[in-house]
């Protein structure tokens, strides 16, 4: 049967085979993507730029923040490890050892996930290393919490509250400081590795010249990047970068796929490398599956938890909960219906 399944895929492929159509459709898709990609990234910062210094500029974008990792958490479950896995279970590949004796997909999206765990641990601890770190067993701290009361009422006392209450701002802004340098590597790290995830795309229909699976890429892969950019575009807008650094990182995200597939073509007509090959499926379920890995973290971790757990603007009303939650549900939603087509 799986014999049968496989001669049946080689003889669609050959028929599919077309390499100047190919060409012609990745010209198209070249610009199609690069202008959708800049859509997609520049929206939610020109957003939030729109409501910069009004009350409701917090608000927007903690919203857009849920939205791009509703986005982020579905590319990476929907899209990206599932095609990690198609690429190391294909017939070429899982026929042979050790691709057919362990799911290897799952290992290195855990790798991948790891990984991402050391760089946000180990820059954290730099961004943190000013800080002074306390550890109060519990009997202590409510001896602590006697002793301040007795504390606030001996400054009320004497008229001396106001030093406190300086102190307790000053706190305040250290602890914003540090949020937004936290963001800020948080966006980072998630631009990183969605251009990781570009650059397989990009190059890989690059090297493709199968024109029956380009033809319909070239229109999911251009809401695929709208939807992507106006998840990492949140992100980059809710760390306030500034206006050189958000341009270059909105750049950069657009160009990377376009890029991508003008190095597969490239490469193709350099080396002639076929993109059905063992070694090209082995290197894209690797990559992709890395990548996949990288993505469910800083969607789990850094985006949804850090957010709902750990945001103190989401506590405050309960309205705001739910709408954070429904623009969290509405991007996972349109980034899945999008792997109907890609």
């Amino acid at each position: 049967m799986a014999t049968t399944a496989c001669a049946t895929d080689l003889t669609r492929a050959i028929s599919c085979r077309d390499g100047q159509a190919a060409t012609h459709l990745k010209l198209i898709s070249i610009a199609v993507i690069f202008i959708t990609s800049v859509i997609g990234i520049s929206s939610p910062v020109l957003l939030a730029q729109r409501f910069q210094g009004k009350p409701a500029y917090d608000k927007v974008t903690l919203v857009i923040k849920c939205f791009a990792a509703g986005v982020i958490l579905s590319t990476s479950l929907v899209h990206v490890l599932p095609d990690a896995f198609n690429a190391l279970a294909d017939c070429q590949v899982a026929s042979h050892h050790p691709w057919k004796d362990f799911p290897f997909s799952g290992l290195i999206s855990l790798i991948g996930a790891l990984l991402a765990l050391l760089v946000d641990v180990t820059a954290t601890s730099h961004v943190d290393h000013h800080k002074p770190c306390h550890y109060t067993p519990i009997g202590a701290l409510e001896d602590e919490t006697s002793n301040s009361k007795k504390s606030v009422d001996a400054q009320l006392e004497f008229g001396v509250l106001s030093v406190s209450s300086t102190t307790n701002h000053d706190g305040e802004e250290e602890d914003q400081q540090l949020m937004k340098l936290k963001q800020r590597l948080v966006s980072q790290v998630l631009e990183i590795g969605i251009i990781f995830h570009s650059v397989i795309i990009g190059v890989t229909l690059g090297m493709s010249q199968n024109k029956c699976t380009i033809r319909p890429l070239v229109a999911a892969l251009a809401f695929h990047q709208i939807f992507e950019g106006m998840g990492l575009g949140g992100c980059i807008a809710q760390a306030g970068f500034s206006i050189g650094t958000t341009v270059y990182m909105c750049f950069m995200f657009a160009v990377t796929t376009p890029m991508g597939i003008v190095l597969g073509m490239i490469l193709f007509s350099v080396t002639g490398y076929d993109d059905s090959s063992p070694k090209a499926l082995i290197l894209e379920g690797i990559l992709g599956s890395l990548s996949s890995g990288v993505l469910i973290y800083m969607a789990l971790v850094d985006l949804i938890a850090a957010d709902f757990f750990h945001n103190k603007m989401m506590g405050c009303k309960p309205w705001r909960i739910k709408a954070c939650y429904t623009a969290l549900v509405l991007g996972s939603a349109s980034m899945s219906v999008l792997a109907l087509w890609a």
